[in-house]
């Protein structure tokens, strides 16, 4: 079959070569794979991952983290329990209904915990830049916390670098700070 004039413009799924540990991605977006566009990532939560945690980072450019509720006759129920952090102090916000957060660029964010997954919900994250970044900033937790959560450094020079949580996933070992 021909390709249309157009359908370079439709995503769905990840771009070819990536690894969806998950199984959940519904699109991913990034200069890249479409010249001229900004960073998207989409998402269902399963609720195997409860429990999950993101640690604290910055990112370049502001972000976008929508939570959206999946009931049909209750859209703004998450089916879920979220808690978020922002700043450096890690001011604690918990969130149970569809809720979006926006983030300005270089404000350290998270841990981003799931602290309950009743029902799968998804997630969309705007970056609004080109190409996802992210420094992480483990120090600012105990040993015992950070060897809990996920880490990402990218974009900041050097390789991307992926630190799973301790015992768990592809990755580097998180560094001890």
């Amino acid at each position: 079959m021909a390709e249309k004039k157009y359908e370079k413009y439709f995503v769905s799924g990840l771009k070819p070569g990536e690894k969806d540990t998950m199984a959940c991605t519904l699109a991913h977006l990034e200069e890249s794979r479409m010249p001229g566009s900004n960073y998207y990532f989409a998402h269902v939560v399963p609720t195997s991952i409860e429990g999950a945690m993101h640690g604290p980072h910055i990112h370049k450019d502001g972000e976008l983290m929508m939570h959206f509720g999946l009931n049909p006759d209750d859209p703004f129920d998450l089916g879920a329990e979220v808690e978020f952090c922002m700043g450096a102090e890690m001011e604690v916000h918990t969130f149970t209904r569809t809720t979006t957060v926006y983030i300005p660029p270089n404000m350290i964010h998270c841990p981003w915990t799931l602290k309950k997954v009743n029902r799968p919900f998804l997630l969309i994250q705007i970056h609004q830049g080109p190409t996802h970044t992210e420094k992480s900033y483990r120090q600012l937790l105990s040993k015992e916390l950070r060897d809990k959560m996920m880490f990402i450094d990218e974009g900041y020079g050097g390789e991307r670098m992926v630190y799973p949580p301790k015992g768990m996933g592809e990755g580097k070992p998180n560094p001890q700070d």
